[in-house]
């Protein structure tokens, strides 16, 4: 008889929940085997590979009734009272052969410039931003007379690996190269740390994938992204 090859997990198959349980471990709110972040943190909750009712039920009391719950990585659907909200599919890239290196004109954001980051992202819309994400990791701006112009940053860390996230550019000065060096400098201060540099794409944003691809990433699969309502109580 001839054996089944096992499969083997990595990490990067359910990122948020590792990220959660290692190195982000910190800012984990948890409920038995249901983890997320602060809501002004990052939107994110998580679940072990195969989650159970318990799983689910436990999610539902850690976030409340009602409450739109995003779960990245899901490869299972929510049990039938869990309305989905939305669904999308993404492309997670790894760093392959990146070009890392640091910037000179690169400046280190922190909560101080939180409030020009929020405004550049509510104008440029490269996905979830929130008063405290810059808490997750480093975050790099390029400044043009003293207006943030252009950022990347760190966002999630599961063991050995971190997300390059939040790649924006104000569209007064689009086509100058700034988030691919951005990126490239984000990527290099993981690489000093030992890790690898990771991204998400929207499977549908071929012009961002392709790009990624141009300076040394590699598809690695899909990634599906998915938002579901908390079911309220009926008991009673």
């Amino acid at each position: 008889m001839t054996a089944v090859p096992s499969v083997t997990r990595h990490t990067l198959d359910n990122p948020t929940y590792d990220a959660l349980l290692g190195p982000h471990a910190h800012f984990a709110e948890r409920r038995g085997r249901a983890v997320r972040y602060p809501v002004d943190v990052a939107p994110w909750s998580a679940l072990p590979d195969e989650p159970d009712a318990q799983d689910w039920a436990d999610l539902a009391e850690l976030s409340g009734p009602g409450t739109e719950v995003a779960l990245p990585g899901l490869r299972s659907r929510p049990p039938a009272e869990w309305k989905i909200s939305w669904e999308g599919l993404g492309v997670q890239l790894i760093d392959e052969s990146v070009d890392a290196r640091p910037d000179p004109e690169a400046v280190l954001l922190g909560a101080q410039d939180v409030p020009e980051m929020l405004d550049l992202v509510s104008r440029t819309k490269p996905g979830p931003f929130l008063p405290r994400t810059v808490e997750l990791g480093t975050y790099l701006g390029i400044r043009r007379e003293g207006r943030l112009v252009a950022m990347a940053g760190e966002r999630i860390h599961p063991p050995g690996y971190t997300e390059i996230s939040a790649v924006c550019t104000d569209e007064d000065f689009r086509g100058q190269g700034l988030g691919t060096r951005l990126v490239r400098a984000v990527a290099h201060g993981i690489r000093e740390r030992g890790e690898i540099p990771f991204l998400h794409a929207a499977s549908d944003n071929e012009g961002a994938i392709r790009l990624y691809e141009a300076l040394g990433f590699r598809r690695r699969g899909r990634t599906r992204f998915l938002g579901a309502k908390v079911p309220y109580s009926t008991a009673g």
